[in-house]
């Protein structure tokens, strides 16, 4: 049912460049100006946050768009008291927008004596008082379940394939859609299936957090043109070994397209002196300007389908339905053209 107020945007400090394309998208979509909230999110001398609302959010339908990345206690922080500042401010309903959620990794025990932190987050997030979370390519699909809220997540894969139906639009019976290890390959499939490409997996064995043993390509890679799919990149390291070992098999050459690019430490200088000719990262997560000035790092646009998904949730209509490519083309028509 539509919501007889209008959609309010209001966002912390995380990727206010995301928030304000979002704004601008919504704006085009319905021809009527929508900006983010008049807000202040700073921080006392000591570290504390603190948020002060200027405008009056009273029966307001309210998004709050703050991705939880680096440094993500920080903006985990100002997420929560954004919400709280909002609740007691009698907004009607409170959606938080993480199109990057911290802490998804640890989703699991996998050894004695550790925390499932992602359940943990979940429940700060739930009881500050959000009452539906939106987000993009969860590390792991069954933390949807750690809310005890709606959660809507998208994927990147329809807008995967749209770009990569433009950029290798003469070249797509030479594609290979690669999972760079056996726990991503439902993601990996879905993209594959899109396109009509074949599957292939990289195997991997870890010796110890952070350090890969051994790779074992799984599948025919000989004289293919290979795309690694994943949710995230962090050091870059295991996805430059795997670009390496595809070579290895015989791939003509290699691409990955990673939905958050965490990028940490030596992970740029990586990705510029590895083998991959490209990496296309969403925009989840503001890049650095290191990420932003590499030579084979591009970035594609969340704001469209993020803005679209506000407004669908707003008006009360179905948010699935942005997974269907005919759906979502229009969505991206200024920047891909996919006949």
């Amino acid at each position: 049912m539509h919501s007889p107020n209008e959609p309010k945007l209001i966002a912390g400090n995380a990727n206010l460049p995301l928030a304000n394309a979002i704004a601008r998208r919504m704006t085009m979509h319905r021809g009527i100006p929508t900006g983010l909230l008049d807000a202040r999110v700073e921080r006392f001398n000591d570290g504390e946050i603190f948020v002060e609302v200027y405008e009056n959010v009273r029966g307001e339908d309210m998004f709050i768009i703050q991705p939880t990345s680096n440094p993500a206690n920080d903006n985990l922080m100002e997420l929560l008291i954004m919400t709280d500042a909002l609740r007691r401010s009698s907004a009607s309903r409170i959606t938080a927008i993480l199109p990057y959620f911290g802490y998804a990794r640890q989703d699991r025990r996998t050894k004695a004596r550790t925390p499932i932190s992602a359940k943990l987050v979940a429940n700060m997030i739930v009881e500050a008082g959000v009452e539906r979370v939106l987000t993009m390519d969860l590390h792991a699909a069954q933390i949807q379940g750690f809310f005890d809220i709606p959660v809507d997540n998208l994927y990147a894969s329809p807008v995967f394939a749209l770009d990569i139906k433009t950029h290798f639009k003469e070249q797509m019976n030479e594609l290979m859609i690669v999972s760079p290890d056996v726990g991503g390959v439902a993601r990996a499939r879905e993209l594959a299936k899109r396109i009509d490409s074949p599957l292939s997996i990289v195997d991997k064995r870890r010796g110890k957090a952070g350090e890969v043993e051994e790779m074992t390509v799984i599948g025919d890679v000989k004289d293919k043109i290979c795309l690694i799919i994943d949710d995230m990149v962090d050091t870059a390291g295991t996805l430059c070994k795997a670009a390496e070992v595809l070579l290895e098999n015989g791939a003509k050459e290699v691409h990955a397209y990673i939905t958050h690019g965490v990028m940490s430490g030596p992970a740029v200088e990586r990705v510029t002196n590895s083998v991959m000719k490209s990496l296309v990262l969403t925009d989840t997560i503001m890049p650095s300007t290191a990420v932003t000035s590499a030579s084979n790092i591009r970035i594609v646009p969340t704001a469209p389908i993020f803005a679209q998904a506000i407004l669908n949730i707003w008006q009360g209509t179905s948010v699935s339905s942005l997974f269907d490519t005919n759906k979502l083309t229009p969505i991206y028509e200024t920047l891909y053209s996919v006949e």
